[in-house]
């Protein structure tokens, strides 16, 4: 499966939230999923990551992960927002 997220973080979040991203990113692969795509605003605020899981079981156990659920406070105090969609790939 393919997801994006989409999250917007006030300018007074953005440490907070990447201290969040620099503990959960690491624990994709541990659950087979990969970041295939992350961009960045040039300040900070906003970012969109394309990411793949081999399941939605997959994925369910990432969001649960011991070490993720631990890091959730850090998502709270950036104050981020966050939209997560699945996609599919399209073809021209």
């Amino acid at each position: 499966m393919l997801l994006t997220q989409i999250v917007r973080i006030p300018s007074e979040g953005v440490a907070d939230f990447q201290r969040f991203e620099s503990r959960v990113l690491p624990l994709l692969s541990r659950f087979g999923g990969a970041l295939e795509r992350r961009v960045r605003g040039h300040d900070g605020q906003f970012e969109v990551h394309l990411v793949s899981f081999p399941s939605q079981d997959a994925l369910d156990a990432y969001l649960v992960a011991p070490e993720r659920v631990a890091a959730l406070p850090l998502l709270t105090a950036s104050g981020a927002v966050a939209e997560l969609v699945e996609v599919l790939d399209v073809t021209a």
